[in-house]
């Protein structure tokens, strides 16, 4: 089954120095464009990341610190991936807890606004694991019957995650073939950050999801303890979350002026 697209979707995966959201870096992005009328992009780059890759992500990846020692930073190629992404939906596979969350710090760490906002996020690992409950090599096995080769090359995990979505679109009549249900559906809860230390309560108010005021609007802990927006600010919290936070006190003060 092709898509249903209004407008184009990237499909990406990136390779990293590591799993932390606020502190490693991409060493390698791969981005599969497909547009609405079909035709499909493929981009790859390998990156700097400009601090060392730990010998236990390499034997993940296989992408070492000489690998990388000549290409350039993220920081040079912010510029081109954001024009590549900026009029798309993203998708990837556990992309909402982690490639996208990744792809806004390094974004924001070279002075390029990302958000989401107006667009849709497709996770294709959680429409697996909530019809299945399995890994990427698994799904592409089950929805497409082949073996994925060269697992953990960004650009062999971008294509299989493709064609893993159009295998459960076929697959499941429940599922609907539009962005916007397919983003609704593969959304674990919805967040007003990426990394998921502010979400939304039921009444779409923004609420801390972390720490002692778990579970508390926003809004009145920023009034009850003011100190407690600097203290995110200067602790280590991802990028994103920290400008969200900024935008929801700005408009408190937009709304008593």
């Amino acid at each position: 089954m092709q898509l249903n697209l209004t407008r184009p979707i990237c499909f990406f995966d990136l390779e990293t120095t590591g799993m932390n959201v606020a502190n490693d870096r991409i060493v390698e992005i791969s981005v599969l464009k497909v547009h609405p009328e079909g035709k499909e992009e493929k981009f790859t780059w390998r990156v700097n990341p400009t601090i060392p890759i730990p010998a236990e992500t390499t034997a993940i990846h296989g992408i070492k610190d000489e690998d990388v020692a000549d290409k350039p930073t993220f920081k040079e190629l912010a510029a081109e991936i954001y024009k590549l992404i900026k009029d798309s939906d993203l998708a990837g596979y556990n992309s909402n807890r982690f490639d996208i969350p990744l792809l806004a710090e390094e974004m924001l760490r070279a002075d390029v606004d990302f958000d989401m906002k107006n667009r849709h996020a497709v996770d294709v690992q959680t429409i697996f694991h909530k019809m299945e409950q399995r890994t990427l090599e698994a799904a592409f096995k089950f929805y497409c019957n082949q073996e994925l080769t060269n697992a953990h090359s960004a650009e062999a995990d971008t294509i299989a995650t493709y064609e893993v979505l159009k295998a459960q679109l076929d697959r499941y009549e429940e599922l609907e073939n539009n962005m916007k249900n397919l983003a609704d559906f593969s959304a674990r809860k919805k967040l007003a950050d990426f990394a998921g230390f502010i979400s939304f309560n039921k009444n779409d108010e923004e609420i801390f999801s972390f720490g002692k005021h778990r579970g508390k609007k926003v809004d009145d802990v920023l009034d009850q303890e003011p100190g407690y927006f600097g203290w995110i600010q200067n602790a280590d919290f991802p990028l994103y979350t920290k400008k969200v936070l900024t935008a929801i006190k700005l408009r408190k003060l937009n709304t008593k002026i």
